[in-house]
């Protein structure tokens, strides 16, 4: 373990040095400024469009971040000549993988914890409320999420030929999961056979994303989620991530580093 956690030490400060985090803080800040001005003019409609504007700026860049950084990290191992080295320490490579993935899930989450504190304080300086529990199930159901997205855009690292690729290809399928998946069973029943089994399977196959999103929770000052449904939505992420983390390992084992 001590070798898995030196993997993902090297994957947190690697990704605070560079300047991705900086500038989504910076948007992130500016747009939840103008949230703070927003309520002096006593709009409630507006204040609820700017959070949502604000929340949905946070989850597209905790999104662009997760998916950016790990597609790079077994593609600049193997460019820079690194991972020889490194496999020379000795370490397996499914410790490389799973080292890899923890460092850049445990980086989404300490990047979350501040896009979502400032948010946090700022509408609360202006709301006189934090609804604390609300934030709480927010943030870890958002991490969770993350946690398949950054296992599976591991995977496509191993899997693609170039990084631009795997982004591109990754961030499409996340963002259609997240706006279109919840839509496909209702679009396979009213289909022909076999093309409605097909799409059928296809929705009960994939990893529902969308199933994490919370941001109504803290606009519309929801009351908290059941605990036992925030259990089984753990349980469903950790099983995705385990899934396509496995699948990384075993395709890793079988690559030419060369």
């Amino acid at each position: 373990m001590n070798k898995i956690f030196a993997v993902a030490g090297v994957v947190i400060k690697e990704l605070y040095r560079r300047k991705d985090f900086y500038v989504l803080f910076i948007l992130t800040a500016l747009i939840t400024g103008l949230m703070a001005c927003m309520n002096f003019l006593h709009d409630d409609g507006a204040v609820r469009a700017l959070k949502e504007i604000c929340l949905l700026l946070i989850w597209i860049s905790a999104l662009v971040m997760a998916i950016t950084t790990t597609a790079r990290q077994i593609p600049f191992e193997r460019e820079n000549r690194t991972i020889f080295p490194l496999l020379a320490k000795p370490i397996t490579r499914w410790q490389v993988v799973v080292g890899k993935f923890i460092g850049c899930w445990l980086a989404c989450g300490i990047a979350l914890i501040v896009f979502y504190v400032f948010f946090a304080l700022v509408s609360a300086s202006r709301e006189h409320t934090l609804p604390l529990t609300q934030y709480l199930q927010a943030v870890w159901l958002h991490w969770q999420m993350l946690g398949i997205v950054v296992a599976l855009t591991l995977l496509g690292s191993i899997l693609f030929t170039s990084p631009a690729e795997n982004v591109t290809i990754t961030l499409i399928a996340s963002a259609g999961i997240l706006f279109v998946a919840r839509y496909l069973h209702e679009v396979a029943s009213r289909m022909k056979e076999p093309s409605a089994t097909i799409l059928s399977a296809a929705y009960f196959a994939i990893p529902h994303l969308e199933f994490y999103d919370t941001q109504n929770l803290i606009i519309h000052d929801w009351p908290p989620i059941e605990w036992s449904y925030i259990g089984g939505a753990t349980a469903y992420a950790l099983a995705y991530s385990a899934f396509f983390l496995l699948a990384a390992c075993l395709a890793f084992r079988r690559k030419a580093l060369n």
